[in-house]
């Protein structure tokens, strides 16, 4: 299952970034790392249900993948 990051929108409560872990881990992901600077965590999840996680207007979904500055 491939990977994605999960993060609390700017002024969002924290207990919806809760509310999606659970969420999440209802649907047959698994928690793989959480941050605390940036208020979100890393997720491996099936992409046939990556719709779920995104139907929130409080966190930010995006696939896990390699960051390249130049």
């Amino acid at each position: 299952m491939p990977l994605y990051n999960v993060t609390l929108k700017k002024d969002s409560p924290a207990e919806e970034l809760q509310k999606a872990k659970a969420k999440a881990t209802e649907q047959g992901g698994s928690i793989k790392h959480e941050y605390t600077l940036i208020k979100g965590f890393t997720v491996e999840y099936p992409p046939d249900h990556v719709s779920v996680l995104k139907s929130s207007d409080h966190i930010h979904v995006e696939a896990d993948g390699e960051v390249s500055t130049q």
